[in-house]
């Protein structure tokens, strides 16, 4: 059975905000505040699949200190990178 998307959304919120690391916490668990009720199953399944990788890494795609993978080179990795900036600002 397919999880309801309420729960995914609530699940995949907890894991953006408990990360392991403070800057990972800061920047998924705010992007995840602001952007996963917006998102379709598709987008979950991008979304989760960047949790799933090492935070390490992870930051240093965001922040252009390395090339972003093909398999994360979508409309929402890019939505993750602005939003690294403007939440900056916030």
């Amino acid at each position: 059975m397919t999880e309801p998307l309420p729960i995914r959304r609530k699940r995949l919120l907890h894991r953006s905000r408990y990360r392991g690391r403070l800057e990972g916490d800061l920047l998924l668990g705010r992007f995840a505040e602001r952007h996963l009720a917006g998102l379709d199953r598709a987008g979950l399944d991008r979304y989760e699949a960047l949790l799933g990788e090492n935070d390490q890494d992870l930051l240093d795609w965001v922040s252009g200190r390395a090339p972003v993978p093909a398999r994360h080179d979508h409309e929402l990795f890019r939505q993750l990178q602005t939003f690294r900036f403007v939440d900056a600002q916030d």
